[in-house]
């Protein structure tokens, strides 16, 4: 069984959980730019709330393929009004930021936030674990090849599947070494990854429970499914809610989505036929 704790409320993982994306970059692949005032922001929050989202994942800075590079404090400047809006709106609500950098995760937590989900493995910035430590809070820690502008330059892997649970391994030792208790695991769908090395993670997601962290799952409206079925993000709703069972039924505890409601239903699902 896993919990982690948010802020000193403990989160029991053992049935998974959901993670609401709140997108506030006006470049995200699926969302971006609409949420970019506080009625829509704080519409979108109590919708994905009032739908059993347990997390709420806020972004400002856009790491899909060739999106636009913004500076620190343009990342703050988007960020840390919102998450103050949110908790004082929500007082209960858990947020979960996404940045790779150790300011901005440090200036978050300190506003209210509870969670870092850093999509760079801590490569992106050095005082990222020593930050995360110093703030005991649950940490994310993503699989990504290269940066978000370089990762979808012809990716190569002899086996991704053992090459990610072997650099997984090696940062969960210098985390805990650094005395991080709370890791969650993403294996980092469509970052530095084929279509077939996405679908080859999604297939042996259970065998990273060697790894004795929770997994979190991203797979939400991505192009390895709306590629593969020939259609855009906007359509991709019912492949992204079957790869989402896909991956509760292969062990992850929390899925990161934009349709709050359709996770829930599918982790509804998949715990009448867990044992």
């Amino acid at each position: 069984m896993y919990t982690i704790n948010c802020n000193g409320t403990l989160i029991d993982l053992s049935s998974p959980k959901v993670m609401g994306i709140l997108n506030i970059t006006p470049d995200s692949f699926f969302d971006g730019g609409k949420y970019k005032n506080e009625s829509d922001i704080l519409s979108q929050t109590e919708k994905m709330l009032s739908e059993d989202a347990t997390f709420i994942d806020i972004g400002a800075y856009s790491s899909r393929p060739g999106a636009k590079h913004i500076s620190e404090e343009e990342e703050l400047q988007r960020i840390v009004p919102v998450i103050e809006l949110l908790v004082k709106n929500f007082p209960e609500i858990i947020i979960s930021v996404d940045t790779f950098r150790s300011k901005v995760a440090q200036e978050t937590i300190n506003s209210g936030a509870a969670i870092i989900n850093d999509i760079s493995d801590g490569k992106m910035d050095d005082n990222m674990f020593a930050t995360v430590a110093k703030l005991q809070v649950p940490y994310i820690l993503m699989h990504m090849l290269g940066t978000p502008k370089t990762m979808q330059n012809n990716p190569e892997y002899k086996d991704v599947t053992k090459e990610v649970i072997s650099f997984f391994a090696e940062q969960i030792n210098i985390l805990h070494q650094l005395k991080v208790n709370d890791i969650i695991l993403d294996v980092g769908f469509g970052f530095g990854k084929t279509i077939e090395h996405n679908f080859e993670l999604l297939k042996n997601l259970s065998l990273f429970k060697s790894l004795d962290a929770p997994m979190l799952a991203g797979v939400s409206r991505k192009s390895m499914l709306y590629k593969t079925l020939d259609t855009t993000a906007q359509e991709a709703l019912n492949a992204t809610t079957s790869a989402n069972t896909i991956a509760l039924l292969n062990g992850a505890k929390i899925l990161r989505v934009h349709d709050v409601k359709e996770a829930v239903e599918a982790v509804k699902i998949v715990n009448q036929i867990s044992f």
